[in-house]
Formats: structure tokens, sequence, C-alpha cells
């Protein structure tokens, strides 16, 4: 059965619909997936055993500079190598109006989420097949719900399953071990305060532990230089692409992170840890895991859900954003090292 997913971005949704192809390979042993992704995620979608191939797409890049896509032939060689195949189903697993206009180039019967389950409801008339998955529910759960309906097998009950081979056994935290912290994130209100995270760096070394900080940008660079400063076992990473971060992560013991994609990577390479919410809610994208945790601020305002906090009250005073007063340091130690005995 050949099938193509249409699911570009971020991070954390590419990540989110690994389990599906899982489940639906299990159902479906002949199954061979091509999955249309952004460019910097190719990588880790080629792990996974279902897909067959991918087309990268910069949807991004293309709609900033169309011109430029046109002429270069980026654009036509993409169209061309997405009308080669008459697919058996075609999956906007993403239900935007981005995904529904590359969802449209495909050959093959449409499915995808109708008008009310979509972010984008009228992404649904790009479908041959609109279907309902209730929103209010964690994005795994609601593409895994997707593909049951469109590729017409049984959901499966059982914990997610990334496809993500792990041949290291993580270490407990009772003997010296090789932790990450991911601190970089996108909106302010998503950061975990610096004075935090260096306690934490503080309390790994001080049992012992090796402590990585993986950074995407020059700012996150900076700040994993000024957290693991004067600390010998606090390492800053050097530059490095997804694929090569991906492999680290599957070697690695333990994770402590905000709410980002590595978060999310993390946990589907089956490393232990806990995320930290603060701003946005966990219960629709908490991290899954076999011993992953997400820890939720206890917060008048929280999940908030904004990028720009707005809390003017007196709890938390001197900590920024002051929700994350509630998820102290020694007691995000200690929730890792339950997770981890």
């Amino acid at each position: 059965m050949r099938v193509l997913l249409i699911k570009t971005s971020s991070m954390g949704d590419v990540i989110h619909t690994l389990p599906a192809l899982t489940d639906a390979l299990s159902a479906i042993p002949d199954l061979q997936v091509d999955w249309v992704v952004e460019e910097a995620f190719a990588d880790l979608a080629r792990r996974h055993p279902a897909v067959h191939q991918v087309f990268p797409c910069a949807l991004r890049r293309w709609r900033k500079h169309p011109l430029k896509a046109r002429r270069s032939g980026e654009w036509a060689d993409f169209k061309l190598k997405l009308r080669a195949t008459d697919y058996d189903a075609v999956i906007d697993a993403q239900g935007l109006i981005k995904s529904a206009f590359v969802t449209r180039l495909a050959r093959g019967p449409k499915f995808g989420l109708n008008k009310h389950s979509a972010r984008e409801g009228l992404s649904a008339r790009a479908l041959d097949h609109p279907l309902a998955v209730a929103k209010g529910q964690h994005a795994i759960d609601r593409v895994r719900k997707l593909f049951a309906q469109a590729l017409s097998y049984d959901l499966p009950n059982d914990a997610p399953d990334y496809g993500l081979p792990r041949s290291h056994v993580p270490s407990p935290l009772n003997k010296p071990a090789q932790l990450v912290f991911c601190h970089g994130t996108t909106w302010p209100t998503k950061h975990y305060p610096e004075a935090f995270w260096r306690q934490l760096l503080e309390l790994a070394i001080g049992e012992g532990h090796t402590v990585f900080l993986p950074w995407g940008n020059e700012t996150e660079k900076v700040r994993a230089q000024r957290l693991s400063e004067g600390l010998d076992s606090a390492r800053v990473l050097p530059k490095m692409g997804l694929d090569t971060l991906t492999d680290k992560l599957l070697s690695w013991d333990a994770f402590i992170a905000v709410d980002t994609g590595l978060a999310h990577l993390a946990a589907a390479a089956g490393l232990p840890g806990v995320a930290l919410y603060g701003p946005t809610d966990p219960v629709l994208t908490g991290v899954r895991g076999i011993q992953a945790h997400s820890l939720a601020a206890d917060f008048p305002c929280a999940p908030c859900v904004q990028e720009k906090c707005t809390y003017r009250g007196e709890l938390g005073k001197g900590v920024e954003p002051p929700c994350f007063s509630s998820l102290k340091p020694k007691q995000v130690w200690r929730e890792l090292r339950r997770r981890t005995a």
C-alpha cells in the first residue's frame, strides 16, 4: 500500500506523527509511506521504518521568495516528484491552508481533518474524505486516530512507539551519567530562568554527571556558555545538524527541557526526563515517552498560552516568567531522579 503523508513542520508536529506511522505499519505490513516535510526535518522523517522516500520542501522559504523558487526549478522539481505516483491514500495530517495546497497537488484519494477538527477549517475543502477527530486531545492521539480512520484499521491502545530504535540502555542517576539540558525555545514566556538552569547544572554536576547543552542559534550558544561558565562537566555542544543530535540523544541517559521540539525528540529517543511547562498546556502537547514526564507550573494564570507575560500579581516576584517560580530546581531534580530510579 502506498500512502503520501503531508506533515511539513514544526519539529514537535513531525515527532508527534511518528507513532501513527508505527501503528499503520503494524496493521498494514506492506505499507510504504512517502512524506512531504520541511527540509530541516527530512533526516528525522527518514528514520522511521515505514517511510519509503521523503520529499523535502521549503514552503516557508518558497512563500517568501516565490519567483526565486520558480526560477531555480525547485518548485517545478518538487511538483514533478509529488505527482509521479498514484497513491492509495493521501493524508493531510496538518490541517492548514498550506498543507491543503500541497495535498491538492498529489494524486490519490485525499484524507484529513474535517472543518470542525482542523486548525484551519478551510483546509478540509481539499479533501475527498474529511474525517472527524475531536479537539482537546493530545496531538499524538489525534494523529493516531486520524491514521486509523483514513487507513481503516483498529486503533491500538498501547503507548506511543516512535519507531526510533535505541541500543543504549539509559543509566540510572545513582552513578555518573550523561544528561542533556534543552534550554532553547521560542516564546520568551517558555524560557526557564537562567538562575534556575544554573542551579540544576550544579545539582547534576555535584552528583557526578556530565551535562551537555545544545544550541541552535547564536543567542542560545551565548546562553549555554554563560550557564556552563566555571563548570568543567557542563559541555556546550558544537554546532550540529538534527540528524547528528538525534544520534546523540539515542546514546545519552536523561534530559531536562523546556517546551521545545528537542524535548519531544528526547522523549521519542527513549530518554527518561522532565519537560517544564509554564505558559503552555502539557495536556495538548506535553512530552510522551516511556519515562518522560511533563511538569506543569502550578500558578493562577497557567497555562495562559501567551508569548508575553501579563501577570501583575505578587506571586513569583523576582522570577521571570513568574509561573516558573512554582517549579524550583530542587523539585525538578527530584522528579528527574524519580523518573530514572
